[in-house]
């Protein structure tokens, strides 16, 4: 899944700016358990004036050579969505230093694991954007914009795994003098959480920490290498175990 996730979090429309809205959405990998049907996803805004945030969501569909593309949903914004996820809103107006809501439901088919993209897009809002503003009220924050010289929209892409509504977890792991693999045989997505590749007995010579997502049916691996210590969270849903493995 190495491609996916390169995919996600911070990216910028344009400029840079000393003031403006300024969001964020915490974590960028949401789980919605096999027994769930909403989350609740939260937008901070530590800027200095509102922000007006589009919610776009698309389906993330895997071809059998690994590749995948990315649909858009129909009619994401209303309740017509019967198969997929969907926002309620999809137009957040957070104000600044302020946090507002938007409820990500899913309805359709569970059989098996599904992924969707959700992007939080701040945008200058127009009449085409149905906020609940009135004409007056944009072109004021219009105006108010383009006098404190602002020119960066900053939005966050994250990804939404719903998982079966059978979820069911099977982990089989190989260790053997000189290689580790762990393999998904269960029907979701596992978390290796915090993967550290450090020198023995030094916790502050480190290649970068890491996490890795393992979809059903595949596997993560490493080559042990001497004097190396191996460390990371195993995350199976809600259950965590930590693991640790030397070189």
């Amino acid at each position: 899944m190495k491609h996916l996730w390169a995919w996600v979090g911070f990216y910028l429309f344009c400029g840079m700016a000393q003031a403006g809205p300024q969001i964020g959405v915490g974590v960028v990998y949401d789980y919605l358990d096999g027994d769930k049907s909403t989350y609740m996803k939260r937008v901070f805004n530590g800027g200095t004036s509102t922000a007006f945030v589009k919610v776009n969501i698309l389906e993330i569909i895997y071809n059998e050579d690994g590749t995948y593309q990315e649909v858009p949903l129909q009619n994401q914004a209303s309740a017509q969505a019967k198969d997929g996820l969907m926002a309620s809103p999809a137009r957040l107006i957070v104000p600044a230093n302020g946090v507002q809501g938007t409820r990500l439901l899913f309805m359709g088919n569970r059989d098996k694991e599904r992924y969707f993209r959700v992007r939080f897009v701040p945008v200058v809002p127009e009449a085409e954007d149905e906020f609940a503003i009135s004409a007056e009220e944009r072109e004021e924050y219009k105006k108010e914009r383009v006098a404190a010289g602002v020119k960066i929209l900053a939005g966050y892409g994250t990804v939404f795994f719903v998982r079966p509504k059978d979820t069911r977890y099977e982990t089989v792991i190989e260790d053997s003098a000189s290689r580790y693999q762990l393999r998904n045989n269960g029907n979701t997505v596992l978390v290796i959480d915090e993967f550290k590749d450090c020198v023995a007995k030094k916790d502050n010579d480190c290649k970068p920490t890491t996490k890795h997502h393992v979809k059903s049916g595949q596997s993560f691996a490493f080559d042990k290498e001497a004097g190396r210590e191996y460390r990371f969270t195993l995350v199976e849903g809600n259950q965590k175990k930590n693991v640790e493995i030397k070189g």
